[in-house]
């Protein structure tokens, strides 16, 4: 993962992710989710190629998954 992907996931997608984790997410998601972006603050942190690869998936679910947050009103 090259340093601009990286920033870009943490200043961009991963606000998203965590929101998911921490609302539909199992245990096991939620504590990878919150561990990413604790490391993340450390600027010398670099994921792991095993951390990156579930990183890429959790943001692909998101854009897969359908948008509960926009909420459709009607006159």
């Amino acid at each position: 993962m090259t340093d601009l992907e990286l920033d870009e996931i943490l200043t961009l997608h991963w606000p998203r992710v965590m929101r998911r984790a921490m609302r539909d997410g199992d245990e096991w998601a939620q504590g990878f989710a919150k561990s990413i972006a604790r490391h993340g603050k450390r600027p010398s942190w670099r994921p792991s190629p095993k951390q990156a690869r579930i990183m890429r998936r959790m943001i692909n679910d998101l854009a897969t998954a359908p948008d509960d947050e926009l909420e459709l009103i009607e006159r």
